[in-house]
């Protein structure tokens, strides 16, 4: 079964408060899974990526074979498909966190850049995680990049 993933971070500030929102749908476009959360302080960046990341590790319960994911972050698409380097060393821990994930994924993966305007559910979702303060559970996502806190994945 292919999932399609669409995925959004966002950040008030940047960095400021940040969420992320995800939805997966079947191949009829059923909505299998809804979620938001709140990641407290990141930037924009960060966001995008810990949304694919709670992404990642969600589809792996679909059971599903193939994974596309879309995103708008066009920084974060390139940077996966090996177009742009990742020089920022934080955004580097997540791009390789990813990776990892990635690799002992049991789906095959896609990702491709859609405009906003594609992603809107994604969009209001990832706000509803700032507005909301309510962070994903711990076994979803495990955030631990606060600015200023500097944990890492």
């Amino acid at each position: 079964m292919t999932v399609y993933a669409f995925t959004d971070g966002a950040s008030r500030g940047n960095p400021g408060e940040a969420g992320i929102g995800i939805i997966l749908k079947d191949e009829r476009g059923i909505i299998l899974k809804r979620l938001s959360g709140f990641l407290g302080k990141a930037t924009n960046n960060i966001a995008e990526y810990s949304a694919l990341l709670a992404c990642l590790k969600v589809a792996g319960e679909t059971g599903c074979s193939r994974l596309v994911v879309h995103s708008d972050s066009e920084l974060m698409v390139r940077q996966l498909k090996g177009e742009y380097r990742v020089k920022d060393a934080t955004l580097k821990k997540y791009f390789e966190k990813a990776h990892n994930l990635l690799q002992s994924a049991p789906f095959t993966f896609q990702i491709k850049h859609v405009p906003r305007e594609q992603n809107r559910e994604a969009d209001q979702l990832a706000n509803l995680g700032i507005d909301s303060k309510r962070p994903l559970s711990a076994v979803v996502f495990d955030h631990e990049d606060r600015a200023g806190g500097n944990q890492l994945p």
